[in-house]
């Protein structure tokens, strides 16, 4: 028989414990108890699995099976091993890519309080300091601006930025990519481009070797190409299918080697960060390469599968006594709007992006949602 928790203040008081994945304030979708997080499109992963495995299963039965007969010894045999491992090794890399934090920065339940008294600081109503909405930080001999997070009521640390998808603060945040469903940061870069690159190897692979089915149609039965082509029509599906593929993933894949080499974002790319000053985070070719491929991944810094204090619901403040979940998540941003303060600049909406002119003339970019 269920139990029908009393009402009052003893009620209130006691705070619900409940895994941190159930109380996420993020727009995130969790799997087996919050072992694997995805994005809130998590089901375009499944329209990426699908054009992955339908067209390896289409190459298995109609080209390299008829292959395995053509080839003599183990070639033959080699040639389907070889691409069912690569096939399974792909899907592995999309699900590390998808499946895991990006590198989300948790949020914070109140906005910091101001480090120090400055003269310089801005007072707020009551004589009361307010926090600068940007603060400057030494990188390699530079500086670089973090700025103040409504949504999470932080600094974002250094390369960080809002996904206004996800809805979290995402470190060395690179993009959401809608082909896995989740944002590229931190923690899964690494995989997103071996997925990539992969990708491409295995699109070679496929083209190549239905080129080979043709050519062996045209050697055995002394035709034309053209007929040896209408023999196969499952060769000539596939080798347009991954020609076309391959513009995709192999000009990603070229795109993101130039990002590693100058260790840059798609992000900070996109926005020409670095067309006018000194990258301060490259380090050489060598040493950028090795920062992506051969560094330890940081440690998740949330534990999504922790017991945490479920967050009471605020009072409703509405004549009607009704309560606004959109009312009570406007008055939490701007509560950490409130704590800082924006002097001498001007500030511009322009779609999705907030752009500061200040009086100096330099200009920050700021992603938000």
């Amino acid at each position: 028989m269920n139990s029908v928790a009393p009402r009052g203040g003893a009620a209130e008081g006691a705070a619900e414990l409940v895994r941190k994945y159930q109380a996420w304030e993020g727009s995130n979708k969790f799997c087996l108890g919050g072992r694997f997080i995805f994005g809130p499109d998590v089901r375009s992963v499944f329209l990426t699995i699908f054009l992955i495995v339908a067209p390896a299963a289409v190459f298995c039965v109609f080209v390299a099976r008829k292959l395995m007969d053509d080839f003599s010894g183990d070639w033959g045999i080699s040639v389907m091993v070889v691409f069912v491992v690569a096939t399974v090794y792909v899907l592995v890399l999309l699900l590390l890519t998808s499946g895991r934090d990006p590198g989300i920065v948790p949020r914070n339940a109140q906005p910091p309080e101001p480090e120090a008294y400055d003269n310089s600081m801005e007072l707020g109503s009551g004589q009361t300091p307010r926090l600068p909405r940007t603060k400057d930080v030494i990188i390699n001999g530079a500086t670089v601006k973090v700025k103040y997070c409504d949504t999470c009521m932080l600094y974002r640390p250094p390369r960080c930025s809002h996904c206004s998808i996800c809805d979290n603060c995402v470190e060395h945040f690179d993009h959401h990519c809608p082909w896995v469903g989740q944002c590229i940061g931190l923690r899964n870069y690494r995989f997103f481009y071996m997925f990539v690159f992969s990708t491409t190897l295995l699109c070679l692979y496929v083209h190549a070797f239905c080129w080979v089915y043709i050519i062996k149609i045209m050697n055995s039965e002394k035709c034309s190409v053209w007929k040896a082509m209408v023999k196969t029509p499952a060769s000539i599906v596939l080798v347009v299918y991954t020609f076309l593929a391959l513009w995709f993933v192999g000009g990603l894949s070229i795109f993101h080697l130039y990002l590693i080499s100058t260790n840059q974002t798609t992000y900070e790319n996109f926005r020409y960060q670095y067309s006018r000053r000194a990258n301060p985070y490259n380090k050489g070719i060598v040493r950028n390469f090795l920062e992506i491929f051969c560094s330890s991944i940081p440690k998740s810094k949330n534990d999504f599968r922790e017991k945490v204090q479920k967050k009471p619901m605020m009072p409703s403040h509405s004549v009607g006594g009704s309560f606004d979940s959109t009312t009570f998540a406007v008055s939490k941003r701007e509560q950490g709007k409130a704590t800082w303060a924006e002097p001498n600049d001007r500030v511009l909406s322009m779609g999705s992006d907030r752009l500061t002119v200040s009086t100096n003339g330099d200009y920050i970019t700021e992603y938000q949602q």
